[in-house]
C-alpha cells in the first residue's frame, strides 16, 4: 500500500485554518449560552404579594400599579401641622426653652438658629431636625418635644347621609360607622358606591370605592375601610334620586275603590 502523503501547510493557510476553528468555538460557545438564557427564563419569578405593589390613585378608585402607598396605614404618628404649639426643652442648656406656633407657610421660629419647616413631620423626626440644626450651635443637644396643643383629628362625611359635616375621629372609626355617626344612609344614598377619599404627602390624594351595600347585605365588614384624619366619605345619589325632579307628578292621580277596600 502507497503511504499517504504528507502536506505541507503554507503559513496563511495556517492562520486562516486558526481562525476558522476560533469561530467554530465562537459560534459554539453562542449557542450554549441561548440555551441558558431560554432555561433561565422557563422559571417564573415568585409572584409578588398585594402588599408590596402600591397603586397610583385613578378617577376610577382602581388605581395604576406601582407608585403610590396604600390606602390604609393604621396607627400612624400624628404629622404635624399649622397652628400645632410645641414646646421645646433643652435639660442642659435651659435658655434655649421656648414654645413655638407652626406658622402657616409650615416653619417655625427658633432661638438662637434659622427657620425650620416642620409642617408634615411627626415628633420623632422633629426631634431629629431640632438636634440637627441645634448642633451647629451646641455640642450633642439634647432636646425634650412636647406638643401642647394641635388641631384634633376629623373626618368628614358628605352627600346622602342624614346629617353631613366634620366630626371629631376619636379612636379607630371605619367607613360605615362613620357613615352612622352623619345620621344614616338616606332613601335617595347610592351607597354601593360611596367614594372614600384620603390625602398624602406630596399632593397625592387616594381614591377607593366602598360597595356598602354589599357589605351591609352579606353582614361582611371585611373590605370596611378605617378613617384616617382629614379623610372625606361621599354618599352620591341614586338615579332615581337624580331624575325624579324631572317626573311629572302633578299629573298623576290616585282614587281608591270602596268596592275593592
Amino acid at each position: 500500500m502507497k503511504p499517504p502523503e504528507c502536506r505541507i501547510w503554507k503559513a496563511n493557510e495556517v492562520s486562516m485554518l486558526r481562525k476558522y476553528v476560533l469561530h467554530i468555538r465562537l459560534l459554539a460557545c453562542a449557542i450554549a449560552g441561548a440555551a441558558y438564557v431560554a432555561d433561565a427564563q422557563d422559571v417564573k419569578a415568585p409572584a409578588s404579594s398585594p402588599s408590596q405593589q402600591g397603586t397610583r390613585p385613578s378617577a376610577d378608585g382602581t388605581g395604576e400599579r406601582g407608585q403610590s402607598p396604600q390606602l390604609q396605614h393604621r396607627n400612624r404618628r400624628y404629622q404635624l401641622h399649622s397652628a400645632d404649639v410645641l414646646e421645646l426643652n433643652f435639660p442642659f442648656t435651659p435658655e434655649f426653652n421656648q414654645t413655638v406656633t407652626v406658622q402657616p407657610d409650615g416653619y417655625i421660629t427658633l432661638r438662637g438658629v434659622d427657620s425650620i419647616r416642620v409642617e408634615g413631620q411627626t415628633l420623632p423626626e422633629l426631634n431629629d431636625s431640632l438636634r440637627a440644626v441645634y448642633g451647629k450651635i451646641l455640642h450633642d443637644p439634647v432636646i425634650n418635644v412636647e406638643l401642647k396643643d394641635f388641631e384634633k383629628p376629623f373626618f368628614i362625611v358628605g352627600g346622602e347621609v342624614g346629617h353631613p359635616g366634620k366630626f371629631d375621629l376619636r379612636g379607630e372609626t371605619t367607613a360605615t360607622e362613620a357613615v352612622a355617626i352623619a345620621g344614616g344612609l338616606r332613601d335617595s344614598a347610592k351607597h354601593s358606591q360611596v367614594v372614600l377619599f384620603h390625602r398624602v404627602p406630596d399632593g397625592w390624594v387616594q381614591v377607593k370605592k366602598l360597595n356598602m351595600k354589599k357589605m351591609l347585605k352579606d353582614a361582611n365588614l371585611n373590605e370596611d375601610a378605617y378613617l384616617q384624619p382629614g379623610d372625606f366619605l361621599y354618599v352620591p345619589k341614586n338615579t332615581m334620586s337624580k331624575i325624579g325632579r324631572f317626573i311629572p307628578t302633578s299629573s298623576l292621580g290616585l282614587y281608591a275603590n270602596p268596592g275593592v277596600l
